[in-house]
């Protein structure tokens, strides 16, 4: 008769349940790989075809691609500042905000949700413009549009993930049915 071992800590081995989750964390880093090659390419096709500070016009009066190098934030924030630690800030922010991420992704992962998808694009645009603060300090943004005198700062590929991730996950918020558990307890 086999003995049974009282304490499970050191037991690696893996339920059919446990398999299906880890088969879709898969899923979900790829969307975050994908998102830094989109933005990887993105970023270098511009840099290396349109000189700094150059813009092509797409939609005369709307929309245009542009070449400009960001030291600020998302969407120029802090840009003008001098404080020689802001590199050094909005790297540690940004390095907190994908552990937070990844941890809340490693553990929503059990389904393909609004949040999980969510999380899975903030997840690849902060890692993308990381990469480009820590390896230039700068982040190269291109999508420029303006409607009249009213001009959105420009922006990149991960900017559109970090905000897309975000309007999903406030949607997911505002807009989740509560599960049948969450009633039966609260009734």
């Amino acid at each position: 008769m086999p003995r049974e071992r009282r304490f499970k800590v050191f037991d690696f081995s893996m339920s059919e349940t446990a398999n299906h989750n880890y088969a879709l964390r898969k899923y979900f880093f790829l969307i975050a790989a994908l998102v830094v090659l989109l933005d990887r390419i993105s970023k270098w096709t511009v840099a290396a075809s349109l000189p700094l500070h150059n813009e092509l016009t797409v939609i005369p009066g709307f929309f245009q691609i542009t070449h400009v190098e960001n030291a600020g934030a998302a969407f120029g924030l802090f840009a003008e500042s001098t404080v020689h630690w802001k590199v050094a800030a909005l790297v540690t922010f940004s390095l907190i905000a994908l552990i937070i991420v990844t941890v809340l992704l490693w553990k929503n992962s059990h389904s393909v949700s609004t949040m999980t998808v969510g999380l899975s694009l903030i997840l690849g645009g902060a890692f993308g413009n990381l990469w480009d603060r820590i390896v230039d300090g700068h982040v190269v943004d291109f999508l420029d549009f303006h409607i009249g005198a009213y001009h959105w700062p420009a922006f990149n590929v991960a900017d559109s993930a970090i905000v897309v991730g975000a309007i999903l996950l406030v949607a997911e918020i505002l807009f989740a049915k509560p599960s049948s558990q969450a009633v039966k307890s609260s009734s």
